[in-house]
């Protein structure tokens, strides 16, 4: 028999961890976590990480499993969590649970990404400063010029990507979306994906009642620790970039509060967004 694959996904704070531990402790499974962000040992009040007690009821995978100092990618989960899922199905588990909101992250085990050449560490901190000099816009200029292909293709607001795509071109000369995949990676197990939601007010006081209690168990100390490491795109992330700008003297800490409110609604809405394109996944409401 097949094993089968329970993904549990949707927007952060609806609700995901409670949910997969429930579901894990039904099936006997571990949890395997597809956070692009949980994953990082660093980081733990800012991704809002399983509490103890929580890590303590089942298993858990790709929590605090690696250093922000590496470049991982979702191409580098995939090459990690798919030899995982199949060791654990052979050693007898029919039903694995796994959870997160990254999207990227789970269409690399559900789907599979294109194998890109690996990033160049002295072309990515160059173009990763004049990203940080220059901004965004002029970089996609760039990118139109040299592969109007894929400029065409991605979203050019998106600075890593913007980045990458230029990466790519200059090693390889083709265009960044020529090493899109024709179609799925075949995998030796069935996927079921669930997306958590719940009314979008419902939503936003969840994500305002985490953030302060993120704040009160001392984010701004987290944040702090990590300042050698600011650069690295681990920490380009909501939560950490806000406390950066207090930190920097730029904004005050109330402002920072509204800030990580407002762009973590912002990203709970692209994440029900992403997942309304896909016809296959179950939305269910906890």
């Amino acid at each position: 028999m097949r094993g089968r694959l329970i993904v549990i996904t949707g927007p952060t704070a609806v609700g995901k961890t409670d949910y997969s531990i429930s579901l894990a402790l039904e099936h006997g499974s571990p949890v395997i976590s597809c956070d692009s962000r949980q994953i990082y040992k660093e980081m733990s009040i800012g991704t809002a990480v399983p509490d103890a007690s929580q890590l303590a009821a089942v298993k858990h995978y790709f929590i605090h499993s690696h250093s922000v100092t590496q470049n991982y990618t979702a191409g580098d989960y995939e090459l990690e969590a798919i030899p995982l899922i199949e060791k654990l199905f052979a050693e007898g588990h029919d039903t694995l649970v796994m959870t997160g909101g990254s999207g990227f992250y789970i269409d690399a085990v559900c789907n599979g990404l294109d194998r890109l050449p690996d990033a160049d560490p002295v072309m990515r901190k160059e173009l990763t400063a004049r990203l940080q000099e220059e901004g965004v816009a002029a970089l996609a200029e760039e990118l139109r010029y040299i592969d109007p292909e894929s400029w065409a293709a991605i979203d050019r607001n998106n600075g890593h990507r913007v980045v990458r795509a230029i990466e790519v071109f200059r090693q390889t000369g083709r265009p960044f979306v020529s090493f899109k995949l024709e179609g799925p990676k075949e995998r030796s197990f069935d996927i079921e994906k669930i997306c958590l939601t719940r009314p979008r007010e419902e939503i936003y006081e969840r994500i305002d009642r985490r953030v302060t209690q993120m704040i009160d168990e001392g984010l701004v100390d987290e944040v702090k620790s990590l300042s050698q490491f600011r650069d690295m795109p681990a920490l380009r992330t909501v939560g950490y970039k806000e406390i950066f700008d207090y930190l920097d003297g730029n904004i005050d800490l109330d402002e920072a509060v509204r800030l990580i409110r407002r762009n973590t609604r912002h990203y709970a809405k692209k994440q029900l967004t992403w997942w309304k394109r896909d016809p296959s996944v179950k939305w269910v409401t906890p």
